[in-house]
C-alpha cells in the first residue's frame, strides 16, 4: 500500500489516468485489476487479521471484476471465500468477464443473490458498484446494500463504498457503510466530501505502480493538507529566541456577557506559539479573563478610541469571538474595517462583514456553512451542496484567504488548487471550537507564516488536536480539551 497522496481528483480525471496507462503505458487493464485486488487482499489482512471467512458481493462492471479477482487471490491464501452475484457473470464484458472466468476456472463458485448475506462471515467485500455511479441505487442492489449494512459483519469496500457519489460524496439513495475502503489509481474527491466520512471507514490507497509521468499535469480538484507540510512550517526555535521574535496577537471580542470566546481564542494563540497575546474586551470581563489565564494581557475597552492604541502595538488582529452586535461592537468594527494589518475574522465579525462587504488581501475569514450562507446571500443547503463553489465565491468576494469550516474543512487563497483537511471528528461540533481555531491561525500568522500557510497549518493542527482529544470518546468533547494537544503538535 502507498501513503495517501496529497492530490485529490475528480472521477473523470482518475479514469483518464487509468485509460492512458492502458492505452499508452503498456500495462493491460487486467493487470491493473489484479494489482488492485492484491492491494485489497493485503489491506484486508492487515485490518482484519482474524477474518478467515469472506463473502464477496459482486455487481456489474469493473468493480465486480475487482471482486472476482479478490475472491480468487484470497482463496489462494487459504481464506474460505463465498461469492454472491447480483449480475449474471455471463453478461460481464472485458476485464470483468476475464476476472470471473479465471475465478471460475480456478474452481470458484458463484451463488446468485437471493436476498440476504451470510451474517456469520468474518468479512464482507463490497464489489457492487464503483465510482462511476450517477443515479440512485435501486432494486436488488439497494436491497443488497441494506442487507450488508444490517449484517454487523465488517465490510471492506473496493475503490469507493457502493452508493457514494464519486465526486460529491453524496449518498445516492442508500450506501454501504464500510469499515475499510481501499481505493486505487488516485484519490477521488467523493471519498472526502459530503457524507463520505460516515461511509468510508479507514482509507487505504494503492497507485497500482502506475508511473508518476501519468499523473503529471493532471488537474487536481483539491490538495490534502499534509501534517508533514505543517511540521515544515514550524522549525525548531533558536536557543537565543525571545517572545518578541514570535509576534503580538490582539484578540478583539468578548462583548458583554460573552467572555469565554475571547478567552478560548487568546489561549489558542498562545498555545500555537505567539510571543504575546492581548485581548480587547468589554470592561466587565477584563478581570475575569485574566484570572482564568494570567498569561494573557487583557484590556477592558469602552470604545474604538480605547482600541486604537492597542491595535498599533499588534502584528495580527483576530476579531469576532463573542463580539456581539451591540452599539459597542459597531463602534469597534468601524475602526477594524478600515485597518489593513493581517487579520483573522470569525463569528460575529462575519455578520458585520456581510452587512458591509469589503475586499482585502490581508485577511483570513473562517465561516461555518451558516455564516458562509449569510456572507453569500444563499441558504446553508446551497453552501453544503457545492462547498467548492462556495469557497471560491467567498475568496473572490472578500479577498485574502477563505476557510470554509465543516466536515472536510476547505481553504483557498487567490491562486492555485484549494486545500482540504482530512483530519477532525464529529465531537468537534461543539461550542468554542471556532474560537480556538481563530486563535491558532492568528498565532501562526504572528510568527511569520503567510496567510495561506497559517490557515492551512491552523486548520490541520486544530483538527488533529481534536482527534487526539477525542481518543477517550467524541461525545462530550469541549473546545478547551484541544488546548493542551495543540502544544504537543506544534512541537512535533
Amino acid at each position: 500500500m502507498n501513503p495517501l497522496p496529497n492530490e485529490v481528483y475528480s472521477v473523470a480525471t482518475v479514469r483518464e489516468i487509468d485509460s492512458n496507462v492502458i492505452a499508452d503505458g503498456g500495462i493491460a487493464g487486467f493487470t491493473l485489476m489484479t494489482r488492485a485486488a492484491a492491494a485489497a487482499v493485503l489491506a484486508a489482512g492487515e485490518h482484519f487479521p482474524l477474518a478467515r471467512r469472506w463473502q464477496v458481493v459482486c455487481g456489474a462492471g469493473n468493480n465486480a471484476g475487482d471482486g472476482y479477482v479478490v475472491a480468487r487471490l484470497a482463496a489462494s491464501e487459504g481464506i474460505e471465500v463465498s461469492v454472491l452475484a447480483l449480475a449474471d457473470p455471463l453478461l460481464l464484458v472485458g476485464d470483468a468477464a476475464l476476472a470471473w472466468y479465471e475465478f471460475a476456472s480456478w474452481g470458484g463458485e458463484v451463488s446468485a443473490w437471493s436476498g440476504s448475506v451470510d451474517a456469520t462471515e468474518g468479512l464482507i467485500v463490497d464489489a457492487l458498484l464503483g465510482s462511476g455511479l450517477m443515479r440512485d441505487v435501486q432494486g436488488d442492489f439497494a436491497a443488497a446494500v441494506d442487507a450488508i449494512n444490517a449484517s454487523s459483519v465488517p465490510v471492506m469496500a473496493l475503490d469507493i463504498p457502493t452508493g457514494l457519489h464519486g465526486d460529491s460524496g453524496a449518498v445516492l439513495g442508500t450506501a454501504i457503510r464500510a469499515d475499510l475502503t481501499v481505493t486505487f489509481v488516485g484519490l477521488k474527491q467523493g471519498l472526502f466530501l459530503g457524507d463520505a466520512r460516515e461511509y468510508c471507514g479507514a482509507l487505504c490507497f494503492s497507485d497500482l505502480d502506475i508511473p508518476p509521468a501519468y499523473y503529471a499535469n493532471r488537474p487536481a480538484e483539491y490538495r490534502r493538507i499534509d501534517p508533514a507540510q505543517v511540521e515544515g512550517l514550524l522549525p525548531r526555535r533558536r536557543r537565543a529566541a525571545h517572545k518578541g521574535n514570535f509576534g503580538h496577537v490582539l484578540i478583539v471580542g468578548g462583548g458583554r456577557g460573552m467572555p469565554g470566546a475571547a478567552l478560548l481564542a487568546g489561549e489558542g494563540a498562545l498555545r500555537a506559539g505567539a510571543g504575546r497575546v492581548s485581548i480587547a474586551t468589554d470592561p466587565s470581563h477584563a478581570a475575569e479573563i485574566v484570572k482564568d489565564r494570567p498569561e494573557l494581557m487583557v484590556h477592558g475597552i469602552k470604545n474604538a478610541a480605547d482600541l486604537r492604541p492597542l491595535m498599533q502595538q499588534a502584528d495580527v488582529v483576530a476579531v469576532g469571538p463573542g463580539l456581539g452586535r451591540s452599539d459597542w461592537a459597531a463602534d469597534i468594527m468601524d475602526l477594524l474595517q478600515a485597518d489593513g494589518r493581517p487579520a483573522v475574522w470569525d463569528a460575529d465579525a462575519l455578520n458585520w462583514l456581510a452587512s458591509s462587504p469589503n475586499v482585502t488581501p490581508s485577511r483570513v475569514i473562517t465561516p461555518h456553512p451558516g455564516e458562509a450562507a449569510t456572507l453569500l446571500g444563499q441558504s446553508t443547503a446551497d453552501i453544503q451542496a457545492d462547498r467548492r463553489m462556495a469557497l471560491r465565491a467567498l475568496q473572490r468576494k472578500f479577498g485574502g484567504v477563505a476557510v470554509l469550516k465543516g466536515a472536510g474543512t476547505l481553504v483557498s487563497g487567490a491562486d492555485g488548487v484549494p486545500w482540504l483537511c482530512t483530519a477532525g471528528n464529529p465531537g468537534m461540533a461543539a461550542p468554542g471550537m471556532g474560537d480556538v481555531l481563530t486563535g491558532i491561525i492568528a498565532g501562526l500568522m504572528a510568527q511569520g507564516l503567510s496567510l495561506q500557510d497559517a490557515a492551512n497549518a491552523g486548520v490541520d493542527l486544530h483538527a488533529r488536536a481534536g482527534d487526539r482529544a477525542a481518543a477517550g470518546g467524541e461525545r462530550g468533547l469541549i473546545a478547551s480539551d484541544l488546548l493542551a494537544e495543540i502544544r504537543a503538535l506544534v512541537n512535533a
